[in-house]
């Protein structure tokens, strides 16, 4: 554990020193995007933070390399190096695209070879653990197949959810612990040797979230991007790739005794196939559901808009610190749900532990919905929201029943909103809410950062 904590803190500390240099960068080279109208941020903001990013992963790597029990790693399976050269062609793909923009097609394609690139050098899906029937062997073709649909899914997914200043880096931080002990309980636990490059690959991914999260926070100084949103998006999936094609249930069993009463006893152990589904499943409906209400309109699945669940959140009107912190209750519960199932599925403490912290959570969720009428004697100690507002001959606007306050809420909240969302001319947007593989208009002018671009 010591070893893993050491390569996590390496690939943390490069990140996070590296990505002052990467925005200075980023501002020189022109990396700031004109502001769109479905932008949230309203500052020039430069991105490329993906290559600081990319920079914290290979020290990790060459960090564990060097380590006594890590080294084992290198020298028994080639999956790091197949996700070193699938990461190094995302990665360099992702800065092409922040800078000139590149088509949907050409992206899906790159994603896809990055995925063969892995998947050449043994880092590839070759059978199915399933629970109850046990191992389910694949055809070349199938797993490879698998693997690709796998690794495009969750480029994407973690892409879609990259719309609010560190939502992503976040949610993928959260979902890469829960798999981090995950896999660690797999391969110390159980013996799996297997379950090792995934317990690295998760922990190198902590690292790089969390060096890359104290620039990203809201306000944000710079975006990942594409050269990080889509890198993240594959050292998970190349995890979740490595513990489910490459663990051998057979040989786990016989670990547990082969007992058939041991195996159902131990059900949980064996759901590889499904811990990785969780641990992205707010991306993966955030995506689903993207996909799904563009096509009814008749438009691209890659077309962006302002539907994303984080943008539903801030209609209901959360803050953009309130909904980042919901997002993240949400990827938490789910994800370390699944991972305390895993250890004791026979407790009905943790499904009543799960469904308990839902309610809150959806209590949170709709918090905004209710507001309650305050006294007019307490107008004075509350935010002005709650307060009744008047009207120009000094009436409350709220006398004519809450509906009419409600609806001048509503109103004044709209104005703001288009307000807010008016491009600035001067030209910097940010990466968040792009699509991996969608289409950002091109847009004229200057592409050069303003002079006072720095300044915040």
């Amino acid at each position: 554990m010591r070893e893993y904590l050491l390569t996590l803190c390496i690939t943390a500390a490069v990140t996070y020193l590296l990505t002052g240099p990467v925005r200075k960068f980023a501002i020189v080279a022109g990396a700031m995007p004109e502001i769109r109208a479905r932008d949230v941020h309203r500052e020039p903001t430069p991105r490329l933070g993906g290559i600081a990013m990319f920079l914290g992963l290979c020290a990790g790597l060459l960090v564990a390399a060097h380590l006594t029990n890590l080294n084992e790693v290198f020298e028994k399976s080639n999956e790091p190096r197949a996700l070193l050269s699938g990461a190094a062609l995302i990665w360099l793909l992702g800065v092409l695209d922040d800078k000139f923009e590149i088509d949907a097609l050409l992206k899906l394609g790159a994603q896809m070879i990055a995925a063969g690139v892995m998947i050449l050098q043994g880092l590839t899906i070759l059978w199915l653990p399933i629970p109850g029937i046990g191992t389910v062997a694949v055809t070349p073709w199938q797993g490879n197949l698998i693997t690709v649909a796998l690794v495009v899914i969750t480029i994407n997914a973690v892409n879609f959810v990259d719309g609010l200043d560190g939502l992503a880096a976040g949610m993928v931080c959260i979902a890469a612990t829960a798999f981090f002990l995950y896999s660690y309980r797999l391969w110390y636990g159980y013996g799996a040797e297997a379950a090792a490059p995934a317990t690295l690959f998760s922990a190198v991914l902590i690292g790089m979230c969390l060096g890359f999260l104290p620039h990203n926070m809201h306000p944000a100084r710079i975006f990942m991007g594409d050269s990080g949103s889509m890198l993240i998006g594959l050292v998970l999936a190349a995890s979740a790739v490595s513990v489910t094609g490459q663990l051998d249930v057979e040989a786990l069993n016989v670990n547990l005794g082969g007992d058939r009463e041991t195996t159902h006893a131990m059900l949980p152990v064996f759901i590889p196939l499904l811990m990785p589904l969780t641990i992205i499943a707010v991306p993966m409906a955030d995506l689903i559901l993207a996909i799904v209400r563009r096509t009814w309109r008749g438009q691209s699945p890659f077309a962006a808009d302002r539907g994303h669940l984080h943008h539903r959140l801030l209609e209901i009107g959360h803050s953009h610190s309130r909904a980042v912190l919901i997002m993240y209750f949400w990827s938490a519960l789910i994800a370390f749900g699944a991972l305390a199932y895993s250890v004791n599925s026979a407790s009905m403490w943790i499904v009543l532990g799960v469904v308990l912290l839902s309610a809150i959570g959806l209590v949170l969720l709709l918090l905004p919905r209710f507001r309650p009428r305050t006294p007019r004697w307490m107008e004075a100690f509350v935010p002005p929201r709650y307060r009744r507002r008047r009207g120009a001959g000094g009436a409350v606007a709220s006398g004519a029943g809450p509906e009419v306050a409600g609806d001048a809420s509503t109103a004044a909240a709209a104005a703001e909103d288009v307000r807010e969302r008016t491009p600035v001319a001067a030209g910097v947007a940010g990466a968040n809410g792009a699509t991996a593989v969608g289409h950002r208009a091109r847009l004229g002018g200057d592409r050069r950062a303003p002079a006072d671009a720095d300044a915040r």
